[in-house]
């Protein structure tokens, strides 16, 4: 799953982003207000990592606009203001949780897991459609409980695909994940790894199939016998 990490002091951020990516998120880190603002618009994440005091304006200011558009994406407050009334503007902003720096990582990590179990939200230690499962803590597939080999971005394509099972997958929602921030993306990018990835569980004897709804998306079923 994709998070963005909105911090200021780099080290630090660096710090965070390193140790999400070991616990399997992609991670894209921006450190102004401005910058934060384009891209929670622009792009889908699973969660927000929003520090308060930014060099050009407010966190809160970020987190309010969020709410009055109505995207419901998690945020997760980190700052150094650790009074009551500055925790309750927060969480009275639309902030799903608030962390007080210092803080210690595994407890952020913690934080950031029960966001996303809560209902409605993407993370879910095991999923399975058909005889194809995927374990999210080790990011492995599995066809008839055999482990499979895929490249990254394959297995992250997978995992999306997965966690929405039977619902259409629009192709800008897995270009964001798999992408994110990273840079120019060739126009067929999505494209060629969703084929790639159709055609290994093909294959490999997967009863799912992934369908391309032309100027949509993708959604991934399992393959109905009569």
């Amino acid at each position: 799953m994709r998070l963005l990490l909105v911090e200021d002091n780099e080290e630090l951020a660096q710090l965070l982003a390193n140790g999400l990516r070991k616990e399997g998120y992609e991670i894209d880190v921006l450190a102004t207000a401005a910058d934060a603002r384009t891209a929670a618009t622009t792009m889908r994440y699973a969660a927000l990592v929003l520090d308060l005091g930014l060099p050009d304006g407010d966190g809160l200011s970020i987190l309010r606009e969020l709410r009055q558009r109505q995207d419901p994406t998690p945020v997760l407050v980190l700052t150094a203001r650790g009074g009551v009334e500055d925790r309750v503007t927060g969480l009275r902003s639309g902030a799903d949780d608030y962390l007080i720096k210092p803080f210690a990582f595994e407890e952020l990590v913690a934080r950031l897991e029960a966001l996303l179990r809560r209902p409605g939200q993407l993370l879910g230690r095991s999923l399975r459609v058909a005889n194809l499962a995927f374990d999210t803590e080790s990011r492995e597939a599995f066809i008839d409980d055999k482990p499979q080999v895929l490249s990254a971005r394959e297995t992250a394509v997978l995992e999306l695909l997965m966690r929405r099972k039977d619902r259409v997958v629009s192709k800008k929602l897995v270009e964001d994940h798999i992408f994110g921030l990273s840079g120019e993306v060739a126009s067929n990018a999505v494209e060629v790894y969703v084929h790639r990835l159709r055609k290994q569980l093909a294959e490999r004897g997967a009863k799912v199939l992934i369908h391309t709804i032309r100027g949509v998306g993708y959604i991934i079923s399992e393959v109905k016998t009569p």
